[in-house]
Order: structure tokens, then sequence, then C-alpha cells
């Protein structure tokens, strides 16, 4: 599922992208911060990023930077912990 999306996103910026003005609010562009969050992400939280992202893309946001957040680190196991060796 997740090469699907960023073919589709590479269609609509090679073919699509170019017949329209450019008009994009934000840095990086929506469609550079959807393949961004999809690598990054996966799929379903990549897609939930991107969702999100294109929803604030209307006139009365300011626009700006909004990069991609890192990819969060897992939480160390609290009932695997150095303790329970000793």
């Amino acid at each position: 599922m997740k090469w699907i999306a960023l073919g589709l996103i590479h269609f609509y910026r090679r073919f699509l992208s170019p017949l329209k003005p450019p008009v994009c609010r934000f840095v990086p562009t929506c469609s550079e911060y959807a393949l961004i969050a999809i690598q990054r992400h996966g799929f379903v939280y990549g897609g939930w990023l991107t969702l999100r992202r294109l929803l604030k893309c209307h006139p009365f946001h300011p626009g700006g930077f909004d990069y991609v957040p890192e990819k969060r680190q897992k939480r160390p196991d609290r009932f695997h912990s150095d303790r329970s060796s000793k």
C-alpha cells in the first residue's frame, strides 16, 4: 500500500502539478510533505499526517514552515528493566 501511495504522489508531481501555478503556502510543499511522511512513518501514520496537512491548506491558514515530525522512538519496556537482572 505504501508503494502505491508513493507512486500516486510521484504521478501527481510529474504530470498534474505542472499544470497548476505554484501556489503552495507551505514549506515543504504538500506533495513533498506527503512523500516524506509516508516514507518515514509508513502508510497509516504518514497518511494521517498528510491528511492533517491537507486540511490546513486553505486561504485562512497562514502557511509557513511545517516539517514532518521525526520518527518516534520506542519507549523502553518497563517490565524488562535492568533491575530484574540483579
